[in-house]
């Protein structure tokens, strides 16, 4: 994101193809710009809520397997729906959910927060550095010729997805592969990222309430990073 731009114009930007929609016609993407965040590692506060994350986590894997849970089971089909096995590569969520029954990652406050989120509200979700986007979000179907950057093998690694693969990206690359499945290196978060953009993305049953709720709270614990953050919003929807 450009010096000039501000957080509502990255967000008015975005777009979701039509392709898309008519994969999963129910599909929608709440995104959330942030600045003037106070940039830290992990703290007490993120500490807490995952920890609160991993007892929700064991609780809901008491009552049935991960790939029954309702909104797991729908990225499921989603993902089979472009050809890709979720057996083979789990949504966001699934996996978030799969290691909390042994200990979520600590990675460092902005990246714990929307991890604790994810699994208290069973949505997948993800956070990006905004300051090293190169113009506005967009959700398509891949030719197969973009390009991810990533790491493999411990080196540094480009990648291209699959045709049809569905994938966030900028102006630059792919951002993010299989819907909200790896996060490029490009745009991670770090402990010094100061300026952030966080996607939450509903299938049915999650309702609009529920993933408003999710929102909600996400903003909440971003506020208390700092006396100067600020927050711009934006739901899409199929038309």
């Amino acid at each position: 994101m450009s010096k000039t731009q501000t957080l509502q114009e990255f967000l008015d930007g975005a777009t979701v193809e039509a392709e898309v929609f008519a994969l999963r016609p129910d599909y929608r993407a709440l995104l959330i710009a942030v600045d003037g965040i106070e940039a830290g590692e992990s703290d007490a506060a993120s500490e807490a809520l995952l920890a609160a994350a991993e007892t929700s986590a064991r609780t809901a894997l008491q009552q049935q397997p991960v790939e029954d849970i309702a909104h797991v089971a729908a990225w499921r089909e989603a993902y089979r729906a472009f050809g890709s096995k979720p057996q083979r590569t789990r949504n966001s969520l699934e996996a978030l959910l799969r290691r909390a029954k042994s200990g979520l990652p600590r990675v460092n406050r902005l990246t714990d927060i929307y991890n604790g989120i994810s699994v208290l509200h069973q949505v997948p979700l993800g956070g990006e550095n905004l300051q090293r986007y190169i113009g506005s979000p967009r959700l398509i179907r891949a030719t197969g010729s973009e390009e991810f950057d990533t790491t493999a093998g411990g080196q540094d690694s480009v990648e291209t997805p699959d045709v049809g693969e569905v994938v966030w990206g900028d102006a630059q690359g792919v951002t993010c592969r299989r819907w909200n499945w790896r996060q490029g290196k490009r745009t991670q978060l770090t402990d010094s990222t100061t300026s952030a953009f966080f996607i939450l993305d509903a299938l049915e049953p999650l309702d609009d309430a529920a993933l408003t709720t999710a929102a909600a709270e996400l903003v909440s614990h971003l506020k208390q990073l700092g006396p100067d953050v600020v927050v711009a919003q934006r739901l899409i929807s199929a038309p």
